[in-house]
C-alpha cells in the first residue's frame, strides 16, 4: 500500500481510504465490521466518517456510522493501527443541536460527541465538513454575491480548532467542499494568529468532476495542502451499471432519488465513453476511474466506499491497475471534449 503525507502534520496515510457514509443505513454493523477488518488487512489504515453519517442523513440514524467504528474498534483493539478522519456539520441540519453552525460551542459539543461514539479520546483529522458562508459547493456553480450574509467567521471556527488540538482531542484540522478562497483565508489565519494550518481538502474528485484542478491543485503543490478526494466513482455512475437507464437492485441511485449529482442525462453520454475507453482496453471501468484518482500528484489519499464486499474488493485491485498513455491519452481527449460534466 502506497502512503501519502497528511499536508505538513507528518501524518502520513495509506492511498486508499476506506469511506463509511453507508455504514448503519445501506450496510449492518456486521457488514461494517467486515468491511474494516478487509480494508485493514489490506493494508488501508485510514478511515474517514462524519457526524451525520449515515446518508441520506436525517435524525434517526444520525451518529450511527461512528457508533459502528467505534463497536468495531473496542471489539478489535486497533486504535493505533489506524487514522480517523471524521467531521463537523455544516449549516442546515436542523435536527443537530437545534440547527448545526460552525460556531465555536457547536464545533467543541460536536468533537466531544464525536469522540464517545468513536469510543476513543483522540481524532486524527478533524474537518469542517462544508463551509458556514453562502458560496459554491455541492455542485453549485454561478457565485452569487450576497449581502448581510449570515455566517460564521472562519476565525472563530479555526480557533475552536485550535482549542481541540491544545486539548489533545485531535491531531489535524482539514476542510471539505472548500473553495480557494476558503483555503486561503484559513492559510492565513493560521499563520496571522498561530492556529492549526489545514492539512487537507476533502472535495469530489472524478472523471467526470475534475473542478479542484481548477484552483485548489495549485493550493496543493505549493501550500500542501493535498486533496482527499471523494466520490472518485460519481455515486457509481462510472461503473457503467446504471447507463441506458438501468436500475440494478438495491444499487445507491435505484434506493435513493436524492442523488442524482451525477445523473444528469448530459453526462450519460460523458461517462459512456470513459467506460468505453475501459472495455476496449481490456480494463474494469470502475477500476480505471479509481486508478486514474490514484495517479494525481495533488491526491493525499482516495476515498472508496462500497455496499457489498465484492464492490471493496474490486476497488482495492484498483492499486494494481496501470494505465497505459494510451488510456491516459484517450481520458484526456473525453475531457477536453466535454469538461467537467458533473461540477
Amino acid at each position: 500500500m502506497q502512503r501519502r503525507a497528511l499536508g505538513r502534520t507528518g501524518i502520513d496515510v495509506s492511498l486508499l481510504c476506506l469511506g463509511t457514509m453507508t455504514f448503519g443505513e445501506q450496510n449492518s454493523e456486521a457488514d461494517a465490521h467486515q468491511q474494516l477488518d478487509r480494508a485493514l488487512d489490506a493494508g488501508i489504515d485510514f478511515i474517514d466518517t462524519a457526524e451525520m453519517y449515515p446518508v441520506p442523513p436525517n435524525g434517526e440514524t444520525q451518529g450511527r456510522t461512528e457508533e459502528y467504528i467505534g463497536s468495531w474498534l473496542a471489539a478489535r483493539g486497533n486504535r493505533d493501527q489506524v487514522k480517523i478522519a471524521t467531521k463537523v456539520t455544516g449549516p442546515g441540519m436542523d435536527y443537530l443541536r437545534g440547527g448545526s453552525r460552525l460556531t465555536r460551542e457547536q464545533i467543541i459539543a460536536a468533537c466531544d460527541d464525536n469522540l464517545r461514539r468513536l469510543g476513543t479520546d483522540y481524532i486524527d483529522l478533524y474537518q469542517l465538513h462544508w463551509p458556514d458562508r453562502k458560496t459554491n459547493f455541492f455542485g453549485k456553480l454561478g457565485y452569487q454575491p450576497t449581502e448581510d450574509e449570515d455566517m460564521t467567521p472562519l476565525e472563530e471556527s479555526l480557533s475552536a480548532l485550535g482549542e481541540l488540538v491544545t486539548a489533545g482531542k485531535i491531531r489535524a484540522v482539514g476542510l471539505s467542499n472548500e473553495t480557494p478562497w476558503g483555503v486561503m483565508q484559513c492559510l492565513n489565519l493560521a499563520e496571522r494568529l498561530n492556529l492549526p494550518r489545514v492539512a487537507s481538502v476533502q472535495n469530489p474528485y472524478n472523471l467526470v468532476n475534475r473542478s479542484f484542478e481548477v484552483g485548489l491543485a495549485e493550493f496543493a503543490h505549493r501550500e500542501d495542502v493535498g486533496l482527499l478526494a471523494y466520490s472518485p466513482l460519481a455515486f457509481g455512475t462510472l461503473s457503467g451499471k446504471y447507463l441506458d437507464g438501468a436500475r440494478p437492485e438495491g444499487a445507491r441511485l435505484t434506493l435513493f432519488e436524492r442523488f442524482q449529482r451525477y445523473n444528469a442525462e448530459p453526462a450519460q453520454h460523458v461517462i459512456a465513453c470513459y467506460v468505453d475507453i475501459a472495455r476496449r482496453h481490456g480494463l474494469n471501468p470502475a477500476q480505471m476511474a479509481l486508478a486514474f484518482v490514484n495517479t494525481r500528484p495533488f491526491l493525499i489519499s482516495n476515498i472508496i466506499g462500497a455496499t457489498t464486499m465484492t464492490q471493496l474488493e474490486s476497488n482495492i485491485k484498483s492499486l494494481e491497475v496501470e494505465l497505459s498513455e494510451e488510456v491516459l491519452a484517450e481520458i484526456e481527449m473525453i475531457h477536453n471534449t466535454a469538461p467537467n460534466p458533473c461540477p
